[in-house]
């Protein structure tokens, strides 16, 4: 069974910056998608970004040009480096990874990101 693994929450500065792992065990053969979500109290659940198994990303738009993601084949890990971090990037970061033989998604636990003064 795949099953993603997220670290690398905390407590930051508005403005500060975090790096946010996900690293993913089981099989997830050579086409997936790997995407963070986040959700804070009160609101949907939303994807700040993803990324296929051939390199192409997607970004919402309120974090594009701060947020970056990136993959490590060999390792089955994929990284968001948030810079410039505001108040409402604050949420419950989960990261997802998408498999299509056949589709199916895996949920992570999620990590906590509480941006603060």
């Amino acid at each position: 069974q795949v099953q993603p693994v997220e670290s690398g929450g905390g407590l930051v500065q508005p403005g500060g910056s975090l790096r946010l792992s996900c690293a993913v065990s089981g099989n997830i053969f050579s086409r997936n998608t790997i995407a963070w979500y986040r959700q804070a109290p009160g609101n949907q659940r939303e994807l700040v970004a993803s990324i296929t198994s051939g390199g192409s990303t997607v970004y919402v738009d309120s974090v594009k040009g701060r947020f970056n993601i990136s993959r490590d084949n060999a390792k089955n890990t994929v990284t968001l480096q948030m810079n410039s971090l505001k108040h409402e990037d604050t949420s419950v970061f989960y990261c997802v990874v998408t498999v299509y033989a056949p589709i199916r998604n895996y949920w992570g636990q999620g990590t906590q990101v509480t941006v603060s003064s």
